[in-house]
């Protein structure tokens, strides 16, 4: 038995958690994204657009652990003390992989279309398409900003559905390159790391490949069985 699980891959100690779409419109609003992404419109630009909310500033405890041969290793152990957070707002050009931050105390309305001023500032005069998720601040009943700014155009990615957000990617990347295991002892050294990172993000910046043309929501599956089909 264990033979088999091995040549699956499958393996019984490992949890992974995950969300379905259970969005009625997924199909459009996918095919909608996808399409900005694999056809952009002419003389638009296209935005990924999301928030990485509640970064926290860590101070990691350091030690040391010495092992039986006598040799002593070192590195951070498990305790923190935590020091205020952070809420970035980063925008990632589709076309050309550059990447726009702007740092907030807090994730309001106010502070989204604090950003968005300043991702429109970046692009005068400029039509753009803007992909965002289903978050309340993103999509209020009457939305008299967007009203004012007719040059641009929102795109909702499905219910549950963030990682048609390329944005999501740099999130990633960006946590494991910048902020995963690194010690704080303010929300503006946390602020400096990412600034750091974007500086040089941006200096090689390249866009994102995306080549599947048709996306689908997939159920769940309940037995081991079905993971090998």
């Amino acid at each position: 038995m264990w033979r088999t699980l091995r040549r699956h891959g499958i393996h019984l100690q490992r949890r992974r958690s995950w969300c379905l779409s259970t969005d009625p419109e997924f199909a459009a609003k996918a095919a909608d994204i996808v399409g900005l992404y694999l056809d952009p419109p002419e003389n638009a630009v296209v935005l990924c657009v999301d928030e990485k909310p509640h970064i926290q500033a860590l101070e990691r405890a350091q030690g040391w652990l010495r092992l039986p041969n006598g040799k002593a290793l070192t590195g951070y152990n498990h305790e923190y003390k935590r020091h205020g957070t952070t809420t970035l707002f980063a925008a990632l050009e589709v076309a050309t992989g550059l990447a726009q931050a702007g740092h907030f105390s807090r994730r309001r309305r106010r502070e989204f279309l604090l950003f968005m001023n300043e991702i429109v500032a970046a692009y005068p005069d400029q039509e753009m398409h803007v992909v965002l998720d289903n978050l309340k601040t993103h999509k209020p009943k009457t939305d008299r900003w967007l009203s004012r700014h007719s040059q641009v155009h929102f795109h909702y990615t499905p219910t549950h559905a963030s990682w048609l957000n390329q944005i999501e990617v740099w999130f990633s990347i960006l946590t494991r390159s910048a902020l995963k295991g690194v010690s704080f002892t303010s929300p503006r050294q946390v602020r400096e790391a990412i600034d750091r990172f974007l500086e040089a993000h941006n200096q090689t910046a390249a866009p994102f490949e995306w080549r599947k043309r048709e996306v689908f929501p997939k159920g769940l599956k309940y037995n081991y069985a079905e993971l090998c089909r």
